[in-house]
């Protein structure tokens, strides 16, 4: 006790208690980790600073590092790694080196370089980025699967991508069915090759792959066509035939069938059709119809006064019709369209004919002087030759009916032109042929007309043969057998003798009324 009082009596240190030693202890302490904690903050916001607009640490691109990098030398590296892939493409015997723009890829090295950056560079990142270890970013590829699809056709060359149907042809000259091969086409899947290059482009590497080439069979086949031809063959060989009037028999032959089948593709492209061209069987059983059928012809029969038949200048001939032309043409063309014999038969309707009783003609020499008195009177002038002309060729007081005809008689060297049995024009005196180049005789038609013609006979004698002739410009020229007619003669100046080289010679007023009054189709009766 006495000791301590002393010490502090003498003014010496004392030593502190040991509760304001280990306060002051915590001050120290506190003091130090806060000048320790201003250090490391400024060291760490220096740290931070600079990776300002740079990839943070353990940022990698495809396992490259990036860390620190900017976007645009990002960007930089990302374009010139998608540049330098190359991917193989083998298709068949071809093979393809080609890059990835070539595929429809896209390489978005920006956007690849933007997305490396897009990271919160805070203080509290960028340490935590330091510790935390490696951070992936994907390059931004995009693929066009159109393109790669476009690609990969491609790959086949164009003409042998497309197959070719077979078809059946006939040969002319060897009047066969043939059946031309069709050829397979080549084609390819591109799904396989648009997966691969999906699935690898995003890698920046480059790689191969082999895209399959296809076979395309034709959608009609050789086999097809060969059955086509065996189907037309079986329809050939089938007897066809068409009954006709008076047991007459139409025979259809292979040779015609074929030229009324043609052989194509159907609606759906997939099958062969045969077809069957039905207006051309339907003017053919048409043809054979009319061939058969009989156009009935009227009698004329020359009557005197007391009706007592004196001549008969034609016979009557009953006409014969044809009455189902239009049923066997359809029983022909369901027998082409299918491989059933046809024994069609023509149906007939008889048609009565009808006789024309005409005046017989007065005394010829009579005639023949009236007829110089009428010529005699017609050299006065034109107008008097018309008036007694319409007044010698007046109608009868009721229209006659029935078929326009003329008459050729020959014994009287006359004209005249009939309704029925009514005649309306004539008879006019004509110049027959002569001895040796006789008018024909029989029933004819006009089939012929000129209105001037150059006539000559130089198909039979040349130029200056004694009986050479060449008459130009001859007027109203109606033909109605071989080259027998009728035409005007203005070199004549009288009528009613045998002369002429075997045309009906008329004066050219007369040629010019039966001219007009006719037509292609005139029937001519030519008798004596």
């Amino acid at each position: 006790m006495t000791n301590v009082t002393e010490s502090a009596a003498l003014g010496g240190p004392s030593r502190p208690t040991g509760r304001h030693g280990r306060r002051r202890t915590l001050l120290i302490v506190i003091a130090i980790l806060a000048v320790i904690a201003i250090a490391l903050t400024g060291g760490a916001m220096a740290y931070a600073k600079q990776y300002d607009d740079r990839a943070l640490p353990g940022t990698t691109i495809l396992g490259q590092d990036v860390s620190g990098k900017s976007a645009e030398e990002i960007s930089a590296l990302v374009a010139k790694k998608g540049e330098d892939v190359t991917v193989s493409v083998t298709a068949g015997d071809q093979k393809s080196e080609v890059p990835l723009a070539d595929l429809g890829v896209t390489v978005d090295a920006d956007a690849t370089g933007k997305a490396a950056l897009d990271r919160d560079n805070s203080l509290t990142e960028v340490i935590s980025s330091t510790w935390s270890g490696e951070h992936p970013v994907a390059p931004v590829v995009s693929v066009d699967d159109a393109a790669v699809a476009a690609f990969a056709e491609g790959l086949v060359p164009k003409d042998k991508t497309v197959p070719v149907d077979a078809e059946v042809v006939f040969d002319e000259d060897a009047q066969t069915w043939n059946a031309v091969p069709g050829r397979d086409g080549q084609g390819v899947d591109p799904k396989v090759l648009v997966d691969t290059v999906t699935q690898k482009a995003p890698a920046l590497e480059s790689f191969s792959v082999e895209q399959p080439v296809e076979k395309i069979a034709p959608a009609i086949t050789t086999e097809d066509a060969e059955e086509t031809v065996g189907t037309i063959s079986s329809l050939l060989e089938q007897p066809m035939s068409i009954k006709g009037a008076d047991d007459s028999t139409h025979e259809v032959s292979a040779e015609k069938r074929s030229g009324w089948l043609s052989v194509g593709p159907d609606k759906s492209g997939e099958a062969l059709k045969i077809s069957v061209d039905e207006d051309a069987v339907r003017e053919w059983v048409s043809s054979r119809a009319s061939d058969d059928a009989v156009e009935a012809k009227d009698g004329i029969e020359q009557v005197d006064e007391d009706g007592k038949v004196v001549k008969v200048v034609a016979e009557k001939k009953d006409g014969l019709k044809i009455t189902n032309t239009d049923a066997v043409a359809d029983e022909l063309i369901a027998a082409l369209q299918g491989t059933t014999p046809l024994e069609a038969a023509f149906e007939t309707q008889k048609i009565k004919a009808e006789v024309n009783e005409v005046d017989a003609p007065k005394d010829a020499e009579k005639d023949k002087k009236d007829e110089d008195k009428d010529a005699a009177k017609d050299e006065k002038s034109k107008d008097e030759k018309d008036k007694a002309k319409d007044s010698d060729e007046k109608a009868p007081a009721d229209k006659p009916t029935g078929e326009k005809w003329i008459d050729v008689n020959l014994s009287n060297k006359t004209v005249t032109a009939y309704v029925g049995d009514t005649p309306v024009w004539g008879p006019r005196s004509i110049v027959d042929g002569k001895e040796g180049n006789e008018t024909v005789t029989g029933s004819f038609e006009i089939y012929q007309r000129h209105d001037r013609q150059d006539m000559t006979n130089a198909a039979y004698y040349p130029k200056g043969h004694e009986k050479y002739y060449l008459t130009p410009d001859v007027p109203w020229v109606q033909y109605f057998h071989n080259g027998y007619g009728f035409h005007g003669a203005p070199w004549r100046s009288s009528f009613g003798y045998s002369g002429s080289h075997g045309c009906i010679n008329m004066t050219v007023s007369d040629a010019k009324w039966l001219y007009d009054w006719a037509s292609i189709g005139t029937r001519v009766e030519s008798h004596y």
